[in-house]
């Protein structure tokens, strides 16, 4: 690699590829160090607790100390979420079976969501760079490898995937944390709601809505599971990319 090539210390801190050698004595801290102290601080307390400040201090250091192995707050973030995704899933499904591998592609990403509810909160500053998130993108990427699509039609589909399984993740958490402090089952939050925009709406002016509100959805107790909502997008979604896979080469 020449000089114009060498690795942005960023991405090569992503990597954890090895650093310059120094003189003088050994560093006291590492990268691995750093970014699992704050991973540690967002699991307990959100990204809130995560400031480079804190996780110098949980540590024992300055924060000065911090900037030879995290150049910068955005930099840490990009790096614990790297940690926290962990390995990829190996797909289980069976060659052609795109359907299947997606489907347990999406649900092991909304499961390392749950395990780390801060992830998808962190803004998105690029495409996947870090080992575990191209390894989640390779992953991802394998159950299509038969389909004939083209490759910007495969990015996109994993990118519609992924942002179906994010934003599922944080409405989840929103409305856990809305109806916290009131006691209430989702049901009952449900039904609530049913039974007062139904006295509320109007009919000759949201007629639609006032029939959806008249009708047993709100009133009656779910009897589908608490992930149907998330199922049931996935499955349109996965709907579309079947009726992309048959179209003919010349439609796409």
């Amino acid at each position: 690699m020449t000089p114009d090539e060498a690795m942005p210390a960023d991405l090569g801190r992503l990597w954890r590829l090895p650093a310059s050698a120094r003189l003088g004595r050994p560093a006291e801290l590492d990268v691995d160090t750093v970014v699992r102290t704050a991973v540690e601080l967002a699991d307990r307390g959100g990204l809130d607790e995560v400031t480079l400040t804190k996780v110098a201090s949980t540590l024992g250091f300055t924060k000065m100390a911090l900037y030879r192995h995290v150049g910068s707050k955005d930099e840490l973030f990009e790096l614990m979420s790297d940690l926290a995704l962990g390995p990829a899933p190996d797909p289980t499904a069976a060659p052609g079976r795109w359907r299947d591998g997606l489907r347990q592609w999406a649900h092991a990403l909304l499961a390392a969501y749950a395990a780390h509810p801060w992830v998808p909160q962190l803004p998105i500053a690029g495409p996947p760079r870090g080992p575990h998130a191209v390894g989640w993108l390779d992953a991802a990427l394998r159950p299509l490898a038969a389909t004939g699509l083209d490759w910007g039609t495969k990015v996109g589909i994993v990118m519609l995937v992924s942002m179906h399984v994010r934003q599922a993740s944080l409405l989840t958490q929103q409305l856990t944390d809305g109806r916290a402090g009131s006691g209430l089952s989702e049901a009952q939050v449900n039904q609530n709601y049913g039974s007062a925009l139904a006295r509320l709406v109007d009919a000759q002016r949201y007629p639609e809505a006032a029939r959806l509100f008249a009708a047993p959805l709100f009133r009656s107790p779910p009897s589908t599971p608490d992930d149907s909502d998330f199922t049931f997008g996935l499955e349109l979604i996965l709907n579309g990319v079947a009726a992309e896979i048959a179209a003919p080469q010349a439609d796409r």
